[in-house]
């Protein structure tokens, strides 16, 4: 399926500033894939360096952070984190200028198609 023809989810509860900030660093990722491994497979998770939740420094840290200061336990926080990454992850890929094409499954995985 061209994910060009679907919809994304919206994020709550941090700024547009915030969103634009990590909408340019997954951006960054989605090139820098592209760019190394065209037209393989990935998800989220491989452009932000697989299972080790570490995003201190980055703009998706603020992600995690509204979940804990909303009270929320680590592992539920950082799991609730990861879905919204995968939504503004779609929206990036949907605005991009290339093609992409996903897979549905437990993961959604994305491939470059032109």
């Amino acid at each position: 399926m061209i994910i060009n023809d679907s919809k994304s989810k919206n994020v709550t509860g941090i700024t547009p500033e915030e969103t634009n900030q990590i909408y340019n660093f997954l951006q960054g990722s989605v090139y820098c894939w592209c760019k190394n491994r065209p037209h393989e497979w990935f998800a989220t998770r491989d452009l932000l360096g697989g299972a080790n939740f570490d995003w201190n420094g980055t703009p998706l840290y603020v992600l995690y952070n509204k979940h804990i200061n909303n009270g929320k336990p680590n592992e539920e926080a950082i799991e609730q984190a990861g879905k919204e990454v995968g939504w503004l992850l779609k929206t990036v890929l949907m605005n991009d200028l290339r093609q992409f094409e996903s897979q549905p499954g437990h993961v959604k995985t994305y491939r470059w198609i032109r």
